[in-house]
């Protein structure tokens, strides 16, 4: 049987490897061994990175509603309860938004939620 050299492959595999480190900083963007290195943490970081950016935009928004309640005279912690109370179900984000793009709706809101 006649022996088949894998060079193909792997030229293929290292190109593959090496594009994603491109703009990778001295020899990580340049030897393979380096570059798979870097993409493998690269990759674990963003997948952390994805997850952690849910929860800073959600803090982000609770921020912004509390800022927005304060001015009212209600917290946060106070105006939440309230909601699912009266059975009004907007999530966080929107709230968030209207608080700060619609300040006048976001005050019939809570003079809603406060009767």
């Amino acid at each position: 049987m006649v022996r088949i050299k894998g060079g193909v492959q792997t030229k293929r595999r290292h190109k593959k490897v090496l594009k994603q480190a491109k703009g990778f900083w001295m020899t990580r963007h340049k030897q393979f061994k380096k570059a798979k290195e870097a993409v493998l943490h690269a990759g674990e970081y963003s997948f952390r990175g994805r997850k952690e950016k849910k929860r800073e935009f959600r803090s982000l928004w609770i921020i912004r509603i509390n800022a927005a309640l304060r001015n009212l005279g209600l917290t946060y912690s106070r105006f939440i309860p309230l909601l699912s109370k009266n059975k009004i179900e907007i999530d966080r984000k929107i709230l968030a938004k209207i608080a700060v793009d619609h300040p006048q709706v976001f005050e019939k809101i809570v003079k809603e939620v406060n009767k």
